[in-house]
């Protein structure tokens, strides 16, 4: 599988580790940074968030201090739907029922061994499909129709 991760300066030293995990797990990784001491969240979320949207990858891992603000900026990508998530059955939730295809995590409020369990759930999960398909259809029909939203 094909990850594109990135993150703010608070997730920048978890977001190493995790690129670790990912690829010893046989999973290639695309790192759109920050390696910076100071950086703007909401860049960083975009970043990743058009990487997913245009294909060049299958999901994308976000993490900043609280996981709110890059969550917030990749969701204005078309396309993307950036869960923001706090165990591992939202994680498994997010993927099964909303199709997400960006994780969002907030680096101060979990430790490694926690953020790796939720991103493992989260990128073995497929979408369920069935009733959760017309949910999600709804979303993005609303995106690719509205003009002056």
């Amino acid at each position: 599988m094909k990850i594109i991760i990135g993150s703010d300066h608070a997730g920048k030293d978890i977001r190493k580790k995790v690129i670790d995990h990912l690829i010893e797990m046989g999973n290639e990784v695309v790192d759109c940074g920050t390696n910076n001491d100071t950086s703007n969240y909401a860049i960083e979320g975009i970043k990743v968030a058009e990487n997913i949207s245009m294909k060049k990858g299958d999901l994308g891992i976000i993490i900043c201090g609280s996981g709110v603000g890059i969550s917030i900026a990749a969701n204005k990508v078309k396309g993307v739907r950036a869960a923001l998530v706090y165990n591992e059955e939202v994680a498994k939730l997010a993927r099964e029922h909303n199709d997400a295809n960006v994780i969002s995590i907030g680096a101060r409020f979990f430790n490694l061994e926690e953020i790796i369990k939720m991103v493992d759930v989260f990128i073995s999960t497929d979408f369920e499909g069935g009733r959760h398909e017309d949910r999600v259809h709804t979303i993005s029909d609303y995106e690719d129709s509205c003009v002056d939203c």
